[in-house]
């Protein structure tokens, strides 16, 4: 039988959420079909600084009443970021939208900082209502078109204008593509641009820039690996459901792909999934991630994949976020 090794694999991901590490701080919430898990992490582990990591779980932005619902939950836990890190009315923010405004899934940093209400030239001329804070804004964009490292840039600028904290806004690697456009992550630890997909450049913190660093992401990739483990997963639960409802009447009345098999638990037993999948099915869930892992690897087919509505949602991504950020940086 084929041995996996785990000890030095993870598949890429940047949320704490799906990370596993040992005595964690959890508190979290639900309110309404929104869930925000507030992690503490009090010591540097492995590659994830400590800090505080606020994870915000969501079904949907699309429609105006989630739209509102997730801004509203986003809103209040920045204000509690902002009171974490004894962030003053008066202190300068510097916003910095990371990634490459040409690749879409990675255009949520630049998109959003097209829509931030920007005052610092106001503040320069001493003509600005005190209702709004001494705002900044960067794209560095990415080496490959600037020749720049954006550590570099950023340095630069944070030399110069000296801002009181700084604000970063990246897209993110999961490692579920249940998490996909599905979850915020706002966190005090800083980020590494580039690290969910295997380009870790630097390092933007408190540690390298002087002052705190609050990060903000959503996930808009997955590796390939992940789409084909979840979707045997899924086919799993699929099975499940169907073993376990074949004389359920009304499913008898709905076509196949409009019955949702995810809504209960339906996964199948490790007997059934052997005789479904063979050697396969008595893989666990790490395990067979893995193997899939190491099937596309060696081929370079292990691509970094997107949902085919990533425009439409990055849209709605930036806008929240940008209007969330303006009502929490300004009175308005």
């Amino acid at each position: 039988m084929h041995k996996v090794d785990l000890s030095n694999y993870e598949l890429r991901t940047d949320l704490i959420i799906e990370k596993k590490i040992d005595n964690l701080i959890n508190n979290s919430y639900q309110e309404g079909n929104i869930k925000v898990d507030d992690i503490t992490i009090s010591k540097n582990i492995d590659n994830k600084q400590k800090g505080k990591y606020i994870t915000i779980s969501y079904e949907d932005i699309t429609d105006h009443n989630n739209y509102n619902n997730v801004l509203n939950v986003f809103i209040k836990e920045l204000k509690k970021i902002f009171e974490y890190l004894k962030i003053k009315d008066t202190d300068k923010c510097l916003i910095i939208g990371l990634g490459n405004r040409h690749i879409i899934s990675d255009a949520l940093g630049s998109l959003t900082i097209s829509n931030i209400t920007v005052t610092r030239h106001l503040y320069l001329l001493n003509d600005v209502d005190k209702r709004y804070r001494n705002v900044s804004i960067l794209e560095p964009s990415v080496i490959g078109m600037t020749g720049v490292d954006s550590i570099e840039i950023i340095k630069g600028v944070v030399k110069n204008i000296k801002p009181d904290f700084i604000i970063c806004i990246d897209s993110l690697c999961a490692k579920n593509i249940e998490r996909l456009n599905k979850t915020i992550q706002i966190t005090t630890s800083g980020i590494k641009p580039g690290s969910g997909i295997g380009n870790n450049r630097f390092e933007l913190s408190k540690n390298t820039l002087g002052v705190n660093v609050i990060a903000i992401g959503v996930p808009t990739v997955v590796d390939s690996a992940v789409i084909v483990s979840d979707t045997i997963n899924y086919l799993y639960k699929k099975i499940g459901y169907f073993k376990n409802n074949q004389n359920n009447v009304k499913d008898k009345l709905k076509p196949l792909h409009k019955i949702n098999y995810l809504k209960n638990n339906n996964d199948l037993e490790k007997e059934d999934r052997e005789k479904l999948l063979g050697m396969i099915g008595n893989l666990n869930e790490l395990e067979l991630q893995h193997l899939i892992w190491e099937v596309l690897t060696p081929i370079n087919a292990n691509m970094i994949v997107t949902t085919k509505e990533i425009d439409f949602i990055i849209t709605k991504l930036s806008n929240l976020i940008a209007e969330a950020l303006n009502k929490s940086l300004h009175k308005i």
